[in-house]
């Protein structure tokens, strides 16, 4: 469980999961395939998925099952696999309830400035996972920190996504990520949602799947204390941000050539 993962050692703790709740079958599915690599790789690993994405581009984009239902789902799941949840929030109504039931909990970078979101998240004494937004500068997180920390809560992850890039782009600078430790917090790099293509579609966003490892190998190479990933058993059926998730098939391979990365440094 959570005890046993350090985002401070030698190890890379991998985030990994659906991007949304699709079903329960799918969510169990996924998370049992997960367990079974990650345990495997002897890699420590924290399930993710969300129960709404709020901030989907259009209003008839598929989000998810909601807060009630997403978080019994959650809150199975993690009984019946004894594996550490991170979820994400989206209003300060929903930091309690979720606090109650996941390990981390996850601020959208969309949403990294939000002062009330911020606190009551922290308020849960909950590891606080912040996605720094596109249009911030690694520079400028400590506010996002002092908010936190004012709460007294000082478990504080920051997740680096990429930032705007013109229009409907994103682009990584891995300096972001030793610039960011040095404010003291673990930084995570989030390799799915970096090789997005915000909005490109118009009603949805695009990306690039094929540039995952190639970034999160960057990543950790950089330094960074571990890895967001999206992934799924049918990346071109996903219900949300098909072309940034990264295949099940293919996590093995890509989990072995980070750890050698990791092992190097």
């Amino acid at each position: 469980m959570l005890n046993k993962i350090n985002f401070n050692n030698n190890s890379l703790p991998i985030i990994a999961g659906p991007c949304v709740i699709e079903s329960k079958d799918h969510v169990f599915k996924m998370a049992e395939n997960l367990k079974k690599i990650f345990f495997k790789l002897d890699v420590p690993f924290i399930f993710k998925s969300s129960f709404d994405k709020a901030n989907r581009s259009s209003i008839d984009s598929f989000r998810g099952p909601g807060l009630e239902e997403g978080l019994k789902i959650l809150d199975e799941l993690k009984k019946e696999f004894d594996i550490p949840i991170l979820t994400d929030i989206h209003s300060s109504d929903q930091a309690k309830i979720v606090g109650e039931i996941v390990d981390i909990i996850q601020i959208p970078a969309f949403l990294c400035r939000q002062t009330d979101l911020l606190v009551e998240a922290s308020k849960t004494k909950k590891i606080v996972n912040v996605k720094k937004g596109q249009f911030l500068s690694p520079k400028n997180i400590d506010n996002i920190i002092n908010k936190i920390q004012s709460t007294g809560n000082n478990k504080i992850l920051i997740t680096e996504r990429g930032t705007s890039f013109g229009y409907n782009n994103l682009v990584v600078d891995m300096r972001s990520i030793p610039i960011m430790q040095s404010k003291g917090f673990p930084v995570i790099f989030d390799a799915s949602h970096s090789v997005q293509l915000p909005s490109s579609h118009g009603d949805y966003s695009g990306g690039d799947r094929k540039m995952i490892p190639i970034l999160a190998k960057a990543a950790v190479a950089s330094g960074c204390n571990g890895i967001f990933l999206e992934v799924h058993d049918n990346p071109n059926s996903a219900m949300s941000d098909s072309s940034t998730q990264f295949p099940l098939k293919d996590l093995e391979s890509l989990i072995l050539s980070l750890q050698k990365i990791k092992s190097a440094l």
